[in-house]
């Protein structure tokens, strides 16, 4: 088979493979990098920086209220990508997400904190993120897009992976950045960051964001458009007002992508942003935890990420050979038993966090992965990129946004015990093996059509 993908008709330019993955694969990359610098700097930054001083509690709390505004403007910026994606071309709609994330993300490193500005500091913040939110729900869909529309047949779920990777590549870029930049200005006080850190080291990961940006747009700037969109343009299809297509003829395939994706969501910020709060609280804190170190917990939480990317792997040629949806299907279920399992995992020690840190990230590879094509084949190609977005980034809602919040409250509301913390994931877990079961299989769906 030659070095570059078959054209879908002809006349068709393809993309070589290897600049379809990295195109898909980099975009994302950036994107949970940028999510999770914020994601620490939620937890370990703002709020000293950001926030009067008080009650350390409700500081976090505003926090991750703001990190969740973000999920409240993705599904807009899905529709506003979603439409140029399926009028324009996905090439310049790629283009304009990525800027729009790294620019926002570059000026988070450069605002004024509290101290200095009173109120205006968290209302910059907001914006920024607002601004985050807004680009990444146009990136997600059109690197997936990217990835499956021009994968070879039998091959979208592998493909499909790529994009998905992002995720735990992300997770070590901005985590092992923070690591050495703690490690460079060490604290004192394992329960606070140093002084300097505070002063200026923290907005060293976002203005680094701005180096990957040119490189993603560089990249992202010699693709062409893939077969099923030119085909799409050249058979006339293409909608005037792609938004007012997908929920006037697919309702159905919205509501069952948004609920295929909850679970997903709910797990990933429960590993992420909660386990971190919980590893790092001790146990005379206003909610006690585990009482790990910034580092060693972050350390930890690496490995079970190195697990996050193999199982994303692994699910690509699975999801192929037995289906998306039976795939996910057991996922689920196993999803479903890991959060009745936390409690007694998180009581043995030292090697039982570690298990369920590697468990809960594997989990999270296994129900990624098949996303990066499962959402795509919902739709046709005339609007895909919409209705793709719009389920992806509507999930983000139900699942991301409140997500931490929920958990917080859940943890004050067990006296500092995760028991109800994981009984929510099983819960979360059980609407979407609903919708996994009311759905149909997508596998052999004509990508082009």
């Amino acid at each position: 088979m030659s070095s570059t993908l078959a054209a879908g008709h002809a006349g068709a330019v393809a993309n070589p493979r290897s600049r379809v993955i990295l195109a898909s694969l980099i975009g994302t990359t950036i994107e949970f990098y940028d999510f999770y610098v914020y994601a620490t700097a939620a937890v370990l930054v703002f709020p000293h920086l950001f926030f009067p001083a008080g009650n350390d509690t409700t500081a976090l709390l505003a926090s991750f209220a703001i990190f969740g505004a973000a999920m409240v403007a993705r599904p807009l910026g899905a529709i506003f990508f979603g439409h140029l994606g399926d009028k324009r071309g996905r090439k310049v709609t790629l283009v304009g997400a990525l800027l729009t994330m790294g620019v926002a993300t570059f000026l988070i490193g450069l605002l004024p904190t509290f101290h200095q500005v009173g109120w205006l500091a968290p209302a910059l913040l907001v914006v920024m993120r607002l601004a985050q939110g807004f680009a990444i729900g146009g990136e997600w869909s059109g690197a997936a897009l990217v990835a499956t529309e021009n994968a070879p047949p039998g091959k979208r779920a592998v493909y499909g992976t790529f994009p998905q990777l992002g995720a735990p590549l992300g997770f070590i870029l901005a985590n092992g950045l923070f690591l050495l930049i703690a490690a460079i200005l060490p604290s004192e006080d394992p329960t606070r960051p140093s002084d300097a850190f505070l002063e200026w080291g923290w907005r060293i990961p976002f203005l680094f964001s701005i180096i990957m940006v040119a490189v993603g747009l560089w990249v992202r700037l010699h693709l062409v458009e893939s077969t099923a969109f030119t085909k799409t343009v050249s058979d006339g299809k293409v909608h005037k007002l792609p938004l007012a297509s997908v929920f006037r003829t697919h309702r159905r395939q919205l509501v069952l992508g948004t609920f295929y994706m909850l679970a997903t969501y709910v797990l990933f910020y429960l590993m992420t942003t909660f386990s971190l709060s919980y590893g790092r609280a001790g146990t005379g804190a206003a909610l006690p935890g585990l009482g790990y170190d910034y580092t060693t917990f972050v350390l930890m939480m690496i490995i079970g990420v190195v697990f996050f990317g193999i199982f994303t792997m692994l699910s690509g040629p699975w999801a192929d050979r037995w289906g998306r949806r039976r795939t996910l299907i057991a996922v689920t279920l196993a999803i479903i038993a890991f959060g009745l399992t936390w409690v007694p995992m998180l009581a043995a020690g030292p090697v039982g966090v570690m298990a369920w840190l590697i468990l809960g990230f594997s989990l999270m590879g296994m129900t990624f992965g098949p996303m990066g094509a499962l959402l795509p084949e919902l739709f046709p190609a005339n609007v895909r990129y919409t209705g793709s977005g719009i389920a992806y980034n509507v999930s983000s809602i139900l699942g991301a946004a409140v997500a931490p919040f929920i958990a917080i409250a859940l943890w004050s509301w067990g006296g500092g015990s995760p028991f109800w913390v994981g009984v929510y994931l099983s819960a979360m877990a059980g609407l979407t093996l609903i919708a996994l079961l009311i759905g149909k299989e997508t596998r052999d769906v004509d990508i082009e059509a």
